[in-house]
């Protein structure tokens, strides 16, 4: 069987990725892009550092797809995030959903990327712009560390 969900060290190609979904039957395509923002909070962001525990990481990432194909009428579903050190701009998810129809690719794409964000053992390390930093699983989890290194 195609692994649905992946993990990458690399850029993430979302027009190879599309190609991946296609199938005639589908008469509809959905997908999400996150992107590293400069800011959170109120705070400037320099970037972020993406850590993962890889083997839970890759079979929940897989229930959440099969429970999209469950729940929705969907043809194929497909979700990479990315994990090491990002910068501002870069692609750190991406999901794509193929269907009949438009009303379940959107609702199958918004349902994986909700679901791999609240369970996915994928957690982030935002770097300010003042030299601290925040680790960061879904809500705020950590206390702030300052690092001379991370002001970059």
């Amino acid at each position: 069987m195609e692994q649905r969900f992946a993990l990458s060290d690399r850029p993430i190609d979302p027009a190879q990725e599309r190609r991946r979904l296609s199938d005639p039957r589908a008469g509809g395509y959905a997908a999400f892009e996150g992107w590293v923002r400069d800011h959170d909070g109120g705070r400037a962001v320099v970037g972020l550092d993406y850590h993962v525990y890889p083997e839970l990481a890759l079979r929940e990432g897989e229930r959440v797809i099969a429970e999209a194909h469950e729940r929705f009428d969907i043809l194929r579903a497909r979700c990479l995030h990315r994990h090491g050190e990002l910068a501002i701009g870069d692609l750190a998810v991406w999901v794509g959903v193929s269907a009949a129809h438009r009303d379940a690719a959107f609702a199958a794409c918004r349902y994986v990327i909700d679901q791999v964000k609240d369970r996915v053992p994928i957690w982030k390390r935002e770097r300010y712009t003042e030299g601290t930093s925040l680790w960061i699983n879904c809500q705020r989890t950590g206390e702030e560390e300052t690092h001379e290194a991370n002001a970059r």
